[in-house]
């Protein structure tokens, strides 16, 4: 009797603890800009939104813990609005605030108008901060998983979010946990962005990880046809994440919907690294893009040029990005 008793305040506890995190979230999403700026010192909104918009954060929990967020709304959302959601996670050595920095993706949604949600690892579990999508044999990749399903879920509850446009794209671990999220939840992404990833199904371990960085491991191929389409960026001399992996991810995404490659295009933007474009479709319809980037490192192709994992020198990842997911937002 006691046991249960214990129980039942115990999920009580929980309840009104998470009422009281939402109370405080929304409080936090309807203050001013000036306050904003005040709880996020390290960040420059004048940097990260040049066009206005507020940079709020936030916290997700789940049955394995919590996560920090941050999350950016461009200036003017009408009331009764409901804006696109692009999920963007983050590499390794990188924080919510350095990848919007490198990405320069607020930039972009304060313009195209659309919210960018920036889950962020807890250092606690994992050192360097990156996601531990290759951890499947424990279940830390799942449980990670989960806190990143919750946070885009409180996005959509307590901001503007429209959960029928949602798409997600990460950079190197960050990639490899948003291929992870789409093959647990391909219903709930119109669109996923691998940078310099690892394609799904890899590895299942630390070890295994990091033969699969190194192309020494063989992806499987996958059975569902119905996730959603794949944009892959990848630099043709990334010596950290093997530029095989993003061919592996193309060609599996393309063989699970039985896709055909179309003719490799060479194109170059100005004085950009050149880049080597393959569609896959199928039925006319793009199951998957493949940018191979010339002279691209392990870095976001593209960002700001002074940030660490960036490359001001290469095509426009963000942009690349948000046209691929657009487009299967009007699809």
């Amino acid at each position: 009797m006691g046991r249960m008793k214990s129980r039942k305040r115990s999920t009580s506890w929980a309840k009104l603890f998470e009422r009281n995190l939402k109370t405080m979230t929304r409080m936090a999403s309807t203050s001013t800009a000036s306050t904003r700026r005040r709880a996020s010192p390290l960040v420059a909104p004048s940097t990260l939104a040049p066009g206005g918009g507020t940079w709020t954060p936030g916290v997700a929990m789940g049955a394995t813990g919590m996560r920090r967020f941050r999350i950016y709304r461009p200036p003017g959302i009408a009331f009764g609005e409901r804006l696109p959601l692009m999920v963007m996670l983050h590499g390794c050595g990188q924080d919510a605030n350095r990848f919007a920095l490198s990405t320069k993706m607020n930039q972009l949604a304060a313009r195209e108008r659309f919210l960018v949600l920036y889950p962020e690892q807890d250092r606690i579990a994992n050192g360097q901060g990156c996601w531990n999508w290759f951890a499947t044999d424990n279940g830390r990749a799942y449980g990670e998983a989960a806190l990143i399903m919750n946070a885009i879920d409180q996005a959509c509850l307590l901001y503007p979010g429209d959960r029928t446009r949602v798409a997600v794209a990460g950079l190197s671990a960050g990639a490899s946990m948003a291929a992870l999220l789409v093959a647990r939840h391909p219903e709930r992404f119109k669109a996923v962005v691998m940078h310099s990833g690892i394609p799904p199904g890899t590895a299942h371990s630390g070890l295994s990880a990091l033969g699969a960085m190194h192309g020494h491991r063989e992806t499987p191929p996958l059975v569902a046809a119905s996730w959603p389409p794949l944009l892959v960026v990848h630099g043709a001399a990334d010596h950290v994440v093997s530029p095989q992996n993003g061919r592996a991810a193309a060609r599996v995404w393309a063989e699970a919907a039985d896709a055909q490659a179309g003719e490799v295009r060479r194109v170059q933007r100005g004085q950009r690294h050149p880049m080597q474009v393959t569609d896959f479709k199928r039925q006319g319809r793009t199951v998957a893009t493949l940018v191979a980037v010339d002279r691209l490192a392990h870095a976001w192709s593209g960002g700001a040029a002074r940030e660490p994992y960036s490359d001001g020198k290469g095509p426009d990842a963000s942009r690349m990005a948000w046209a691929f997911a657009s487009r299967q937002f009007r699809s």
